[in-house]
């Protein structure tokens, strides 16, 4: 395994291992849907068609846990993990209480954005200003610029990279036969 891959989340690395061996598998199955476990003893449903839907737009891939999973590790493996580290800690931001926003703003910020940013994102200079700007009165809608910026480059660069990747043809490519 590539040293990128360690700086997942070891639920995620499972996950992703996890939803390979059962997409491949589903060519030895009948039924349309495998049942997996996962260690907290929750069920997860694995469908043979969810691979397919996530080509169909990058929202779809993203509202999949599943295919969060994978996109993610392939991210890692692309060395750009961040854009999606990044957008997700934004999503998680617009849920929070107005009292809890400026630290978590801080700490969104410093992660990403600001200058010595150990998982920078790739944003413009007028973007970053802006969203610096809006760090001196935090509301729910501060990152939304940087957000939708790096939103967008994942849809544009990442996404169909993706859907080229060996990992995801090889999912794809079992769904279709299964």
């Amino acid at each position: 395994m590539c040293r990128a891959l360690d700086s997942l989340p070891i639920t995620c690395l499972e996950r992703a291992k996890e939803l390979k061996a059962l997409f491949g598998s589903l060519l030895q199955k009948s039924d349309h849907s495998i049942t997996g476990q996962s260690k907290k003893n929750d069920k997860l449903r694995f469908n043979v068609n969810e691979p397919l839907k996530w080509k169909e737009s990058f929202d779809k891939l993203l509202s999949s846990q599943n295919g969060l999973c994978l996109f993610r590790a392939f991210l890692v493996s692309e060395f750009s993990e961040e854009n999606l580290a990044f957008y997700l800690a934004c999503e998680d931001y617009q849920a929070t209480k107005p009292a809890k926003q400026a630290t978590k703003a801080k700490k969104i910020y410093d992660e990403f954005i600001g200058s010595d940013a150990p998982r920078e994102v790739n944003l413009d200079h007028v973007t970053k200003a802006i969203t610096k700007e809006n760090m001196e009165h935090p509301t729910q809608a501060c990152f939304e610029l940087a957000q939708a910026k790096i939103y967008n480059l994942m849809e544009k660069d990442c996404y169909p990279r993706f859907l080229k990747s060996s990992t995801y043809t090889e999912v794809s490519r079992k769904a279709k036969t299964g």
